[in-house]
């Protein structure tokens, strides 16, 4: 019996040392505003891939304001509270994330040159807010998945026109997407 309770303790000490372990190597960021997971992961060391794995983020460039991210180690106990945590702000993005999934990581390839990431971002985070990250979306004489006016795109609304449309209005406007998705935050739209 004895035995028993000493082995039954050493295993609790044990586990309980490897949990105060694991979250001593893990830390927990909250997003504020301007963050990507780009500029957190270069903050505390680590990698966009590494801190995508320890929040089971399907998308990493979607990430929202008040949102907790486990960085620096995948500890499952911080990772568990961050899903409940972020379970609310994510379930209302689930049904623009399956349908903007593949549109956001061909546009995140074909623009990663022209961009930062902050920017490449910023530009997700419009495109989820005009349309969902539709290139079909319409609204009235706004069109496609950064809703410009219909003048603007010339009668051409492929996917490859609506990108360069879209890069040379925010450029020539306010000099970067960050800067949009400042004003859009500011004003409700850019």
């Amino acid at each position: 019996m004895k035995i028993k309770s000493a082995l039954l303790s050493t295993v609790a000490a044990a586990s309980g040392l490897l949990a105060l372990g694991a979250t001593a190597s893990a830390a927990t960021v909250t997003v504020k505003s301007g963050d990507t997971v780009s500029k957190i992961a270069r903050a505390h060391q680590t990698t966009i891939s590494a801190i995508e794995k320890a929040n089971h983020m399907k998308n990493v460039n979607l990430i929202y304001v008040g949102q907790k991210l486990t960085v620096n180690g995948a500890d499952t106990q911080t990772t568990t509270s961050n899903a409940a945590v972020s379970a609310s702000s994510t379930t209302q993005a689930t049904t623009n994330n399956t349908a903007t999934t593949t549109t956001s990581q061909d546009t995140t390839s074909t623009t990663t040159s022209t961009t930062n990431s902050s920017d490449s971002s910023a530009k997700a985070w419009i495109a989820n807010k005009e349309s969902g990250g539709s290139y079909s979306a319409r609204n009235g004489q706004y069109v496609g998945k950064y809703q410009l006016s219909a003048s603007y795109l010339n009668g051409d609304y492929s996917a490859a026109n609506q990108e360069k449309v879209a890069n040379n209005y925010v450029n020539s406007r306010y000099g970067s997407w960050s800067a949009a998705k400042a004003h859009w935050e500011a004003n409700g739209w850019y």
